[in-house]
């Protein structure tokens, strides 16, 4: 039988729909990237806020169609799963098996009952994982869950405490990734500072990436989502040292008010997150610092958004990425007084992103005549240009950049220097330095 995968959501996310492929694909099922050709359509849903719920919804009656054709099963799993299994069922006959999170350690079981096979069981493992992401990056996922309850956040709820995964599996699934020709690493968690705590007593992100950085073939290493109070002096030290470490930090900070802060439950207040952010830059000259922001949550007032605005005016981040706040079933700030308007929402939304908009573009022409080391993934549609990220870029997340008059498919998953010469949004314009 031919099975088709749809992946919703976050790169945590992909990691779980990729043990899913290999699992399928070691019981010798036909893996099929259109929906017009399979038996069976696994959907992995997400359900972190509203916009995300919707468009797992959409996306399963969108598959749903399919049943009239060829497809004879459709699976739904994930965070959404998890959080309204009962619900969904009611609402989405046309659904054949909903697997919640927690029942993975059951997944072939259920998936050999559902098609009549000889029940078995095997759980997901890293082992079998197929990589989606082309030839060149993958994610590797250090832990699952998360501990630190932000009272806007139902993840912790969706999939229980932050749990690490043991030091020595990462470094061996790591290792095989690279036999796979694997170039980049991408190191993901919920909160990737928080790592080894749980099972060691330690943070020990710093360890798990100097031990990283001796595997040969491994030319770049990133983290993403580092929580600013757990930001050492240590890891710092560990990115300004080691080559191979993309010099860009990934921190969430979500607002700058203290006052904001502390009803969200954040552990960080606005002077220790600027300090943080000084002290980062100051060691680590040509950093690339991201973050995310939340406007409009409740009692957010003009005062509060206000110090946002004029934070993110002075400190110029990078990358930057804001959310409307969305009230999720089930968490503290769903309860709280003073609901910020939808209207008030979308204005500080746009207030926001317009600001960054114009420091993204500064920050961009500030590259034109700089040489980056450039890894070369896939070419244009049109196959005018080669297309390729920098240190500087994050997949799915950051801009690209797109070699001019340079159509040597051979360059394709290999590094090499690239001089920028133009902009183009939030994308970089280049060419091969020639020698």
């Amino acid at each position: 039988m031919n099975v088709g995968f749809i992946s919703l959501g976050c790169s945590k996310n992909l990691v779980v729909t990729e043990q899913v492929i290999g699992l399928f694909k070691k019981h010798n099922f036909n893996i099929v990237n259109n929906e017009n050709y399979a038996d069976i359509i696994i959907i992995n849903t997400c359900g972190f806020i509203e916009t995300a719920k919707q468009e797992a919804i959409d996306t399963i009656l969108e598959m749903a169609e399919y049943k009239n054709a060829r497809c004879k099963y459709l699976i739904v799993i994930g965070c959404m799963v998890e959080r309204y299994e009962e619900d969904l069922k009611k609402a989405l006959p046309e659904v054949d098996l909903f697997i919640k999170i927690k029942d993975y350690n059951k997944f072939w079981e259920k998936i050999s009952k559902l098609l009549k096979l000889d029940i078995s069981n095997e759980y997901l493992k890293w082992e079998d994982r197929v990589i989606t992401t082309g030839n060149t990056m993958a994610y590797l996922k250090i832990a699952e869950g998360c501990s630190n309850h932000c009272t806007y956040c139902a993840i912790p709820k969706i999939q229980g405490p932050y749990i690490s995964r043991e030091f020595g599996e990462i470094i061996e699934e790591a290792k095989s990734l690279v036999k796979k020709g694997i170039k980049e690493l991408i190191i993901i968690a919920q909160d990737t500072t928080k790592y080894g705590i749980d099972l060691y007593g330690k943070q020990r992100l710093p360890e798990l990436l100097q031990e990283l950085c001796k595997i040969k073939g491994i030319e770049w290493i990133r983290f993403l989502y580092a929580y600013p109070e757990s930001i050492t002096d240590e890891l710092i030290k560990v990115v300004k040292e080691n080559d191979k470490i993309c010099k860009y930090f990934d921190i969430p900070i979500q607002h700058i008010s203290d006052e904001v802060l502390r009803k969200m439950n954040r552990k960080s207040d606005g002077e220790s997150i600027k300090n943080l952010i000084k002290k980062i830059r100051q060691q680590i000259p040509k950093v690339i610092l991201r973050t995310t922001l939340i406007v409009g949550f409740p009692g957010e007032t003009e005062e509060d958004f206000k110090k946002l605005y004029e934070f993110v005016e002075q400190e110029k981040f990078d990358k930057l990425g804001a959310f409307t706040y969305s009230k999720e079933d089930g968490t503290p700030a769903e309860k709280m007084p003073n609901q910020v308007h939808p209207n008030i929402k979308k204005s500080r939304y746009k207030k926001i992103m317009k600001l960054q908009q114009e420091i993204s573009e500064q920050s961009l022409k500030n590259k034109i005549g700089k040489i980056y080391k450039t890894l070369i993934e896939d070419k244009s549609f049109d196959g005018k240009y080669l297309i390729g990220r920098t240190y500087m870029d994050v997949p799915d997340e950051d801009g690209v950049v797109f070699i001019e008059n340079s159509t040597n498919e051979d360059l394709i998953g290999k590094f090499v220097d690239v001089e920028i010469i133009n902009v183009q949004e939030y994308d970089l314009i280049g060419k091969l330095r020639k020698e």
